[in-house]
């Protein structure tokens, strides 16, 4: 038997990839969503190789008896790839606080829950990897995506540094900021949008929905590349600790990055 994985939200889009490579690879994977049924659905049913199981990773009682169903059946849990999310896209003014706060209980913290209840039994083996499915909206920011990208900084952060409490014990850290993946992450059940409604903001709005229903569907990037990559890394020895994909997002973080230190020679200017 190959490696153990964990997946969660592994019923659409990457995880779903993720899963489907994983598999091809020869791996034994714990599918999760909040569904069963669905990740089932999507791979006809299970097989010594694939568990479906339920979990909406706001629920971190569940979590832990994911984690601990895994390790029972399978013995270990070697690579968790913590990919369930979703996208509160457009205008900060126009969401709620309730929908700001949903975005970070599944976003962060429903994260959080996943890798708190996998952690100690990979600590206990010294040895794990950990993928956390980042966005390169976790490095760069624009109109229509604060509140999104606002969980994948903190994401980013807590990881980044959390990665560093893990390395001395064994314990691996990926951090994956992919750019615009055809997947189904723009539509209704992947993206929500801010219902309040602000006529300064109605034409640019306006704009920036049309764009949203425009790259719907017409992503550059193509999810199956990305999940080979992913299981590819995780076969090896010393993985990197990120990966930037796609050269949107290579584009976007090199021109984030080149603003910062001109802005950080600015400020040493300044005194």
């Amino acid at each position: 038997m190959g490696k153990v994985w964990l997946v969660t939200g592994a019923s659409r889009g990457l995880g779903r990839e993720i899963t489907r490579a994983a598999l091809d690879a020869g791996e034994t994977v714990v599918a999760t969503a909040r569904s069963a049924d669905a990740v089932r659905d999507v791979f006809g049913g299970e097989h010594d190789r694939l568990c479906a199981l339920a979990l909406d990773i706001t629920d971190a009682e569940a979590a832990n008896a994911v984690a601990a169903e895994t390790v029972k059946r399978f013995g270990a849990i070697d690579v968790l790839v913590n990919n369930a999310g979703y996208a509160e896209l457009g205008f900060f003014e126009t969401f709620t606080d309730a929908a700001v706060r949903r975005q970070f209980e599944v976003n962060l913290f429903g994260t959080m829950n996943v890798a708190r209840a996998v952690v100690p039994h990979m600590r206990a083996r010294r040895s794990g990897l950990i993928v956390t499915i980042s966005s390169v909206s976790g490095l760069v920011s624009n109109a229509g995506g604060a509140v999104y990208s606002a969980s994948k900084f903190a994401l980013e952060g807590w990881m980044e540094g959390f990665a560093q409490e893990l390395a001395p014990l064994g314990v691996r850290s990926l951090l994956i900021e992919p750019g615009m993946l055809r997947t189904e992450f723009m539509d209704g059940k992947s993206a929500s949008f801010g219902g309040i409604d602000i006529p300064d903001y109605a034409e640019a709005i306006a704009q920036y929905c049309a764009f949203v229903a425009d790259a719907n569907g017409n992503q550059l990037n193509d999810p199956r590349l990305l999940a080979a990559r992913i299981v590819a890394l995780a076969s090896q020895g010393e993985a990197p600790s990120r990966l930037v994909f796609g050269d949107d997002a290579r584009q976007w973080a090199g021109a984030k990055v080149d603003k910062l230190r001109q802005e950080i020679a600015q400020s040493a200017d300044r005194g």
